[in-house]
């Protein structure tokens, strides 16, 4: 079965920042560097924009590729 856009959007943000929302863990980065907050900030946009721009095919792709990678360590 296919993986949605928004699947595997909130898969890979498991995958990244676990137990924590993207947005919060911006903040916790801030929180303890304001010039590695900004460059989480600017990470956070990047994954955004990227989740956008991608067929759900190459997401489902790369998901299912981090996943194997997850249970081979």
């Amino acid at each position: 079965m296919a993986l949605s856009k928004a699947e595997s959007k909130q898969l890979l943000e498991r995958i990244i920042f676990e137990e924590t929302a993207p947005k919060d863990w911006v903040q916790d980065v801030w929180g303890l560097s304001p010039m590695h907050g900004d460059e989480a900030a600017k990470l956070f946009d990047v994954f955004e924009a990227l989740i956008e721009c991608c067929s759900e095919e190459k997401l489902e792709n790369l998901v299912q590729s981090l996943v194997r990678a997850q249970a081979e360590a």
